[in-house]
Parts: structure tokens; C-alpha cells; sequence
């Protein structure tokens, strides 16, 4: 017999004793919010721990730098709109 035959001749069961102005999530409810609680926290613990970790000054790219034409004719070139 697989488990969800057997749940099946079991809700019958619990739909007797059932009494629907008083359901309530319980334990398991409370036990599982918390562990998504302390999952939550600790995954943004890791990811403040992770950002203070990254570098946010960019080195000039040389390859850019190369590709630029210096001086001032290049800047008109550059933006021919202004």
C-alpha cells in the first residue's frame, strides 16, 4: 500500500474530529516558519558578509585607453552632437 492511499483512509477520519472555528497552524506551523525565519537570517548574514567583501573600484580598462584618441580634437569627435 503507498502512504498516500493510506493518508486518504486516514483524513476521513480526522474530518470527524475536526472542529473548523479552531484550526490552527500548531507546532509544525510554528517550527516551520522559524526554520524559514533562521534561513532568511542567515542567508543575509552570508550576504553582507559576501558584499563588504567586493571591491567596487574599477581598474581603467587598457585596451579602452588605447582605442581613445587623445587630446582635444578627439573629444569633438567624440561627442558630435555638442
Amino acid at each position: 500500500m503507498y502512504a498516500t492511499q493510506a493518508l486518504t483512509h486516514l483524513v476521513p477520519l480526522a474530518a470527524e474530529e475536526l472542529d473548523k472555528n479552531k484550526v490552527t497552524p500548531g507546532v509544525l506551523g510554528f517550527l516551520v516558519f522559524a526554520a524559514l525565519a533562521v534561513g532568511v537570517w542567515a542567508l543575509m548574514k552570508s550576504m553582507n558578509r559576501h558584499m563588504g567583501r567586493v571591491n567596487f573600484e574599477e581598474a581603467p580598462d587598457p585596451d579602452a585607453a588605447a582605442a581613445e584618441p587623445a587630446g582635444p580634437a578627439g573629444d569633438k569627435a567624440a561627442s558630435p552632437g555638442k
